[in-house]
């Protein structure tokens, strides 16, 4: 009882930022001419990496996390039949533990924050101003993303255990545009508050309490920090022999180009989700 009080807060919390932060847009560093090229570059980077990973944490506690386990104890209320059955998790429906739920964190909530977070560093000037930003990436998660990984993943044999059918798609529809409109509006607030890497023992702190937090955060947390690791040195690489690549990103050609990517690829992805839908509520 109380491990899901403290869910239901979490999940309270993570709609209250949605609400107070959902109109807040991203707002990347400044330009600087301090230091060189690739100085600049890869102080412009640790920036972005430390905004996705932030973003990827608190959205991943306060929503993918708690958000989904309390779904998950909706369904056992709702299929009582199904008690001391085994999910594909290997949980035994009806058993909410610490253990379980920490599991679910490491390996299932955190890692798709870490996506989701990812993917909205690198699309969001493609989306409209405003917290119509938020929600437009939510439905984009849901329809893209949400049945080929997770949670309506129509081969799931989860969804013929658990039920209403309904009530499942539902709840977990809302959970990614919810996860979607809380990744906009955490990133878009700590955008304003994060500054640039700089000598100062702040700042230095500030970064490394969220290369720490990637240790916590278990396998996804230390694969992260290893690509981060790996994307520093892709940086200083391209910085060094290709510095216009940052000017084509920037520029209203690629952000046009990147809206008509996001609008075919949804277009794309419509009838694997509606088929998808359809398998686990016929």
């Amino acid at each position: 009882m109380a491990l899901m009080l403290a869910c239901g807060v979490l999940s309270l919390v993570g709609i209250v930022l949605i609400a107070v932060w959902g109109g807040v847009g991203v707002v990347p560093p400044a330009a600087t001419a301090s230091g060189g090229r690739v100085a600049t570059a890869l102080r412009r980077y640790l920036w972005w990496a430390s905004l996705v990973v932030t973003t990827g944490l608190v959205t991943g506690v306060l929503v993918a996390g708690a958000g989904g386990r309390l779904i998950m104890r909706l369904l056992a209320a709702t299929s009582p039949d199904a008690h001391g059955s085994l999910t594909e998790a290997g949980e035994t429906v009806g058993r909410i533990t610490v253990g379980g739920t920490l599991g679910f964190l490491y390996f299932g909530a955190l890692p798709l924050a870490f996506l989701a977070s990812s993917a909205f560093a690198v699309v969001y000037r493609w989306l409209p101003r405003g917290r119509l930003a938020g929600l437009l990436f939510g439905l984009l998660l849901l329809v893209a993303a949400s049945t080929r990984l997770e949670p309506l993943r129509s081969d799931n044999p989860d969804f013929h255990l658990l039920g209403p059918a309904w009530v499942a798609l539902v709840t977990f529809g809302l959970l990614v545009l919810t996860d979607g409109m809380a990744t906009a509006a955490v990133m878009g607030w700590y955008s304003t508050r994060l500054p640039l890497a700089q000598r100062g023992r702040r700042v230095l702190t500030r970064y490394l309490l969220t290369a720490a937090a990637l240790v916590v955060a278990g396998p996804a947390g230390l694969l992260v920090l290893a690509a981060a690791t790996v994307g520093a040195g892709l940086v200083a690489l391209v910085a060094l022999i290709a510095p216009s690549v940052s000017g084509w990103w920037l520029s209203n050609r690629t952000r046009v180009v990147g809206r008509i990517l996001l609008a075919g690829g949804a277009l794309l992805a419509l009838p694997g989700f509606v088929s998808a839908i359809d398998d686990i509520h016929p």
